[in-house]
């Protein structure tokens, strides 16, 4: 995949809103305050993907041309509402953000600068004051790791809701994007695999207003999804592993086998010739992604 880079040429900043009805204007002020010192064009989107609580009609009383409201009847779900603004964004640098008082969207010309030479630049929560609750951290940590290994790239934060990248970039992959919370991990898994320059700008992380809409249970949805788009982009980086693990594990049995039990057991044959099947199917799958490649 080629790389693009050069001039920003104009700003749209997407924020998707659900249910934030005591952060959502304050947390416009400051982001209208941050684009108001740019120094090329720049608009602000807003998303309400159905919120209940009030946040709706709040942003329906406020809407002015400070801003583009974008009102879903339904929740539809955070990649859902990114895709809908990043759709009407007019400007081919985007960047996206959340309303919840957490990221320090000040951040945004600081980040904006490195796009020049960069194809994403995400704010890893990696500063002096980065405010993850303790229960959330360990999955964090593993999943991240996971992420590391399997893309061969050091990502230091996985899933940050504040960066910014080229719309056409991410357009690339809508029809991969999950419409829920996973947007953010399968669009910098996706931009590693295919060689997008993706680099990193150290911020804190604030304590959110309200409630968070991540549960512990959705951290099984991550593994299974950085698995899958992983797989989706390099194959072989799954299919390897679980080879050599059949592989080291049919060795040690057919050596028990033949040493001390002098019979090849049905037990040995099944394991090594799923070692074998393993490594095929991972093959053809990298064949077939390999020839996707280069007719695109």
């Amino acid at each position: 995949m080629g790389s693009s880079s050069g001039e920003i040429g104009g700003l749209s900043v997407v924020v998707p809103v659900y249910n934030e009805v005591n952060a959502v204007l304050p947390e416009i002020r400051r982001i209208q305050q941050v684009l108001a010192g740019l120094k090329c064009p720049s608009e602000l989107i807003l998303v309400d993907d159905g919120s209940t609580d009030g946040t709706a009609d709040l942003l329906k009383q406020a809407d002015d041309e400070s801003f583009l409201l974008i009102a879903s009847e339904s929740n539809c779900g955070y990649g859902a509402s990114l895709k809908k603004g990043i759709r009407q964004a007019k400007y081919p640098v985007v960047a996206i953000t959340d309303a919840d008082g957490t990221y320090p969207n000040e951040e945004i010309p600081a980040m904006l600068e490195k796009m020049r030479d960069a194809d994403m630049v995400v704010g890893a929560r990696t500063g002096d004051k980065v405010h993850i609750p303790l229960v959330r951290r360990p999955a964090k940590w593993m999943l991240n790791k996971l992420a590391n290994y399997l893309s061969n790239a050091d990502i230091p934060d996985l899933n940050s809701g504040l960066r910014i990248f080229r719309k056409k970039v991410a357009e690339r992959y809508f029809h991969i994007l999950p419409s829920r919370f996973s947007f953010t991990t399968t669009i910098t898994l996706a931009m590693f695999a295919d060689g997008y320059r993706v680099c990193y700008h150290s911020i804190d992380y604030h304590k959110r207003e309200g409630s968070s809409k991540i549960k512990p249970s959705d951290a099984i949805g991550f593994f299974i999804l950085i698995l899958r788009t992983i797989t989706y982009f390099s194959p072989l980086r799954t299919f390897v592993p679980l080879f050599l693990l059949f592989a080291s594990l049919g060795g040690v049995k057919l050596a028990y086998d033949i040493f001390v039990l002098q019979n090849i057991t049905d037990t040995t044959t099944f394991i090594l010739l799923s070692a074998l099947q393993v490594i095929l199917i991972g093959v053809v799958a990298d064949l077939i992604v390999r020839r996707g490649d280069s007719e695109r």
